[in-house]
């Protein structure tokens, strides 16, 4: 991978001198958004964790996104390696102080996620993904799907099925991806369109302490 000087910002749960030795969740936002968007999530989600909230790199509108929509002209699979590789090269500077690192993310945020996994499936604890969605890796050898099918990691995906924002050919192949990749509980929530509610946050508390806390 290439060098990176790409230093995000990002919203951390607790101090520097209480990290070491914590499990690390890494939430990943959605488009047009900003690093403090998911930080109010933190009060439902185990308090071992460590919670590290990134911002994406690229300015867009009153906020902040990671590629191009996957509909616009400038959409790409590398658009989409680029930014999931920079990601990966600021973890591997602060991963070393944690015992696990997992990640989260919200619509676009899940696709960040799942990347990240993609590429990294040995490093990656548990994965939660939000009203979200998985890329098609068009063939990019970034995505190591063969690797992931061997480790079968753990993989929360919560969604309603009236989601107004995400397309119905990026659930169908989101589905296909991980039912055949990964160890997936999916859970679907009625009435939450586009969003998270208490519910969805209390399955999310329950499956990062199992998969993650109780696997340590």
């Amino acid at each position: 991978m290439t060098e990176t000087t790409y230093q995000p910002v990002v919203a951390w749960s607790k101090p520097e001198q209480e990290r070491t030795g914590t499990p690390l969740l890494v939430l990943f936002h959605g488009y047009g958004s900003h690093e403090q968007d998911l930080m109010g999530l933190v009060p439902g989600l185990p308090e071992e964790f460590t919670v590290a909230a990134v911002r994406a790199p690229v300015a867009m509108g009153p906020g902040f996104t990671w590629f191009p929509l996957m509909h616009e002209p400038d959409f790409s699979v590398d658009k989409v390696t680029q930014a999931v590789g920079d990601v990966v090269a600021w973890l591997d500077s602060v991963k070393g102080q944690h015992s696990s690192v997992s990640v989260l993310g919200f619509s676009m945020g899940m696709a960040v996620a799942t990347s990240v996994l993609r590429h990294r499936p040995e490093e990656i604890a548990a994965v939660v993904g939000l009203s979200g969605f998985a890329v098609p890796a068009e063939g990019n050898d970034f995505f190591r799907d063969d690797a992931v099918k061997a480790i079968k990691p753990p993989v929360f995906w919560g969604r309603d099925q009236e989601d107004p924002v995400i397309t119905a050919d990026k659930i169908e192949f989101t589905h296909e991806w991980a039912n055949e990749h990964v160890d997936l509980t999916k859970v679907l929530y009625s009435g939450i369109g586009h969003g998270i509610n208490a519910q969805e946050l209390s399955h999310v508390k329950e499956f990062l302490t199992y998969k993650v806390l109780n696997a340590q």
